[in-house]
């Protein structure tokens, strides 16, 4: 994924369409001069709908739209006509999609399957034709209803990318080179920080045809939750998943240390991301012997934990193994 191409935060002044007025007509033919009222309804303004595409992984696509207003639905006709419909406006967006009112805060909905939709605005519904308001006392009525008005909003598009297991790790731990072992996902891999600017997600195979979506994200520095480093902006990609593998060097000065840092920047930002099962990859062990990695288990957190190297190969069946039970743990 091209850093300038994903998009994960948009905001767009939405308008729905206002309703079309209603008629004020009445029926007038050769052998008819004095016919009753016979206006139709008002059309219905459009919506502003919101769709889920799964074929998506970005809001690039909306990057450079500032305003998106539905049509007007049209006036009522006579022979009680009813005007047609405004067209509503489309937005797809990728799965993992929140909408809100940015002035109020307030959630207006969220996309998670594909072809689900959420009409974010509703257009203002056709005034009614003068038809409608004939009576025994008032037998020709010359009036007839307005159509009513669209509504309009600044609306925020926020994706949080859906995934299974998110890797977690401060920069430079290896999460991009397992991403690139265990699936067709190509993310720059470099060793110095900051390599990862943007979520890489991949499809780990499994055994017996089975997968899991694996999601890698820019590195965690600590004060990430008050929005150093990268901040906050891919923390919340974090909290739309099944679980958290959290990986570590070996050459780490203080591997449970690290844990701990790395576990209170999720706190802090989201105290619900420690409901989630939890994995330690202690990662790059090609570089140690056996006699190390013993000492190295005596001070590791109280977590299922596999020492792993995506470069050497090794563990990788195991952690996913480990990774799969932890998915379809149901206890």
């Amino acid at each position: 994924m091209a850093n300038a191409n994903f998009v994960d935060h948009v905001r767009i002044f939405c308008s729905s369409g206002k309703g079309g007025p209603g008629s004020s007509h009445f029926r007038r033919e050769k052998y008819i001069p004095k016919g009753g009222p016979d206006g139709g309804d008002g059309g219905k303004g459009g919506d502003i709908i919101m769709v889920g595409n799964s074929q998506m992984w970005t809001l690039l696509h909306l990057r450079y739209t500032r305003h998106l207003r539905a049509e007007h639905g049209e006036s009522g006709g006579k022979s009680r006509s009813t005007g047609a419909n405004g067209k509503d406006i489309i937005i797809e967006v990728p799965l993992g999609t929140i909408a809100k009112n940015s002035e109020t805060e307030e959630v207006i909905g969220e996309i998670t399957e594909h072809n689900e939709s959420i009409v974010l605005l509703e257009g203002g519904r056709g005034g009614l034709g003068n038809d409608h308001f004939k009576s025994s006392t008032n037998q020709a009525p010359k009036y007839s209803q307005p159509g009513e008005e669209g509504k309009e909003a600044p609306i925020v598009f926020e994706l949080k990318i859906l995934a299974d297991v998110r890797l977690v790790g401060f920069p430079n731990a290896g999460k991009s080179t397992l991403l690139s072992v265990v699936s067709a996902a190509k993310p720059e891999i470099a060793d110095y920080p900051f390599t990862t600017l943007t979520p890489n997600l991949g499809i780990v195979s499994y055994r017996d045809n089975r997968s899991f979506v694996m999601a890698d994200i820019p590195g965690i520095i600590e004060g990430a939750s008050e929005g150093k480093g990268l901040g906050i902006r891919f923390l919340r990609h974090i909290e739309r998943n099944s679980m958290l593998l959290f990986m570590i060097p070996c050459d780490s000065d203080d591997i449970a240390k690290e844990y701990e840092v790395l576990l209170n920047e999720l706190k802090q930002y989201n105290p619900e991301l420690l409901d989630k099962n939890r994995i330690l990859a202690i990662t790059k062990t090609d570089m140690i012997d056996e006699e190390l990695k013993e000492e190295i288990k005596h001070s590791l957190p109280k977590i299922p934990y596999v020492f792993i190297s995506s470069v050497a190969n090794k563990n990788i069946d195991k952690l996913k193994d480990m990774i799969w039970l932890g998915l379809n743990d149901d206890s």
